[in-house]
């Protein structure tokens, strides 16, 4: 399982979950009123800040930390050179059928997006990075309704001094080898 950092990390992890599963779902609904995308040059990297539908977000898009309680439906992005704290380094989708439950969701995640971080950013997740990351995951309307079985891995930075932040950043994860 995932690396034993501090229960900080553990319940983290679980309300990410939880987040993931209400930023997908709310995203859903601004996704088919066609809230729309940042501008992206050549390389699909985002130029200029916007705010966009969640289901817009791609692999090396970097957020600014976003107040996350309430209803959400849209996310802010920055170019990764602009003062962010996540960053989307991997997307994967869920097989069809049922709904996976939590455990086998997670089971999913420490399967596809711990190999995807090691490459992502260059070192390894369990023994090296000093890094964690989160997962947007779809909820069950959208999974019935919408066909949803995509799956974001979100890299950040945790604040060593204080658990319940993470450190704002002006590069990007990539090849940062953290």
């Amino acid at each position: 399982m995932f690396k034993n950092r501090t229960a900080r990390a553990l319940a983290l992890t679980s309300a990410a979950v939880a987040l993931g599963i209400s930023l997908t779902g709310c995203s859903a609904i601004n996704g088919l009123l066609g809230s729309g995308d940042a501008p992206r040059d050549d390389e699909g990297n985002v130029t200029e800040e916007a705010n966009i539908d969640v289901f817009s977000l791609s692999v090396g898009d970097c957020m600014p930390e976003s107040d996350t309680t309430g209803e959400i439906t849209d996310v802010d992005v920055v170019k990764c050179t602009e003062p962010h704290v996540d960053e989307v380094f991997y997307e994967f989708e869920l097989p069809d059928g049922d709904l996976p439950s939590d455990d086998e969701i997670t089971a999913a995640v420490e399967k596809e997006c711990v190999p995807a971080f090691n490459e992502y950013v260059g070192s390894d997740y369990y023994e090296e990075s000093t890094l964690d990351f989160w997962w947007i995951t779809p909820t069950a309307d959208t999974w019935s309704q919408l066909n949803d079985r995509l799956v974001q891995c979100i890299v950040y930075q945790p604040d060593p001094e204080d658990p319940t932040a993470s450190v704002e950043v002006t590069a990007s994860f990539k090849d940062s080898g953290l």
